[in-house]
């Protein structure tokens, strides 16, 4: 377990500790939050541990007390277990870039990967894939949009296949809880306005994304790795519902549509037990209770970052791995309150503008980009801060 601490993490274990015959739990991996994994210790009993750094896993040791379980820390330690031979699945739930590098060690180890870090295949798409087919690992889509997609999906889906007569994906996203806001109410909008998602539950840097559509844009280039299509293949649309999690278009009139309710609990369990179907703990929806369902198309002008993405993607190369990382440190510096909310987007965008595209051809040079961007973006907050005070 990847991300064991995050929301999605929380939700695959509740899964789990409901077919405690079925599974069993080998690692548990978490940033800092000691207090949480040592409950999450007590209660699912791994054999090893992983936290961000030696002081974090000392203290989830002393929580815990006296035990056979094996504490590590740091970022090999992450690798090591995703590609442990006692593991048949690894959930791949750690938020950001910081997931490529052990996701990816899982892939080469040829684990059933349930993939919940979108960011693997916005900054290594290529690479990533390739690695998914040299070493015949399973790679399976828990974010809500692409698990839906891939229900939708006929087996062995080929959208070159005329046969299958597949038009184009329909990539639902709720508009966040600012769907309806001005630019000028945009302006003002606080951490606190930005984690309030309506629907979902979340992290705060899932939540800010989600506010600013920079999340459905990670997740349109995430859908043109896993489903093999151009950005032309994959329309967004807004249902601020999030009761249909996505569509496929046909082309003899016929949409397939993915339908539950808000609850990541129904995607991370079809994932996990796939292609059997298991309890997840979740409701069904109860279609009395639905008044409507609404659609609309995003606006790309007060949410930019849904068209930087698009063009990102086209652009390929460096320019996805550049617009992620300058995400990651625009989101954490308005999380901070060194930002406002728009500046998101500006900065995303300036990023891409002035820094130097560049080819991607080995892990290494994602590593190396990414640690640019994220100087450059860095520097673009410090003046940023600068001029507002």
């Amino acid at each position: 377990m990847l991300g064991a601490t995050g929301s999605i993490g929380l939700s695959t274990l509740d899964i789990l500790s409901r077919h405690n015959q079925r599974y069993q739990v080998f690692a548990l991996t978490g940033h800092k939050n000691a207090q949480l994994m040592a409950k999450l210790v007590a209660q699912h009993q791994p054999e090893v541990v992983v936290m961000a750094d030696a002081d974090t896993i000392r203290a989830v040791s002393d929580l815990v007390g006296p035990s056979t379980i094996s504490f590590l820390h740091g970022p090999h330690a992450l690798q090591q277990v995703a590609s442990a031979a006692e593991v048949d699945i690894v959930m791949a739930a750690i938020v950001g870039a910081a997931g490529l590098e052990p996701t990816l060690a899982a892939v080469k180890s040829s684990k059933k990967v349930l993939l919940a870090n979108k960011e693997a295949l916005v900054t290594a798409g290529q690479l990533f894939m390739d690695a998914v087919k040299d070493h015949k690992a399973l790679l399976l889509p828990v974010d809500s949009e692409h698990n839906a997609i891939f229900q939708c999906l006929p087996p062995q889906f080929d959208f070159a296949n005329p046969s299958q007569g597949i038009e184009k994906i329909l990539l639902t996203a709720s508009g966040g809880p600012f769907r309806t806001w001005t630019l000028e109410q945009l302006k003002g909008a606080t951490p606190a306005q930005a984690c309030a998602h309506p629907n979902w539950d979340m992290g705060q840097k899932i939540s800010v994304d989600s506010a600013s559509l920079m999340n459905k844009g990670l997740e349109l280039i995430e859908a043109c790795w896993l489903f093999g299509v151009g950005a032309d293949k994959v329309e967004v649309v807004v249902h601020p519902q999030s009761i249909i999690h996505s569509m496929v278009r046909y082309n003899d009139g016929s949409i397939l549509a993915q339908m539950g309710q808000p609850d990541m609990r129904t995607p991370i369990a079809n994932a996990l037990a796939w292609p059997e179907r298991i309890d997840s703990g979740v409701a069904p929806l109860d279609f009395t209770q639905l008044s409507h369902l609404n659609f609309e198309a995003p606006d790309e002008v007060r949410f930019v970052n849904l068209r930087l993405a698009r063009e990102s993607f086209s652009e390929g190369h460096s320019a996805p791995v550049i617009l992620n990382a300058a995400n990651e440190i625009a989101v954490a510096a308005f999380l901070r309150g060194d930002i406002g909310f728009l500046d998101i987007g500006v900065l995303n965008e300036t990023l891409l503008n002035t820094m130097q595209p560049t080819n991607i051809d080995s892990i290494e040079a994602v590593v190396a980009v990414d640690a640019q961007a994220r100087i450059a973006a860095e520097r673009w907050v410090g003046q940023r801060r600068g001029v507002a005070s």
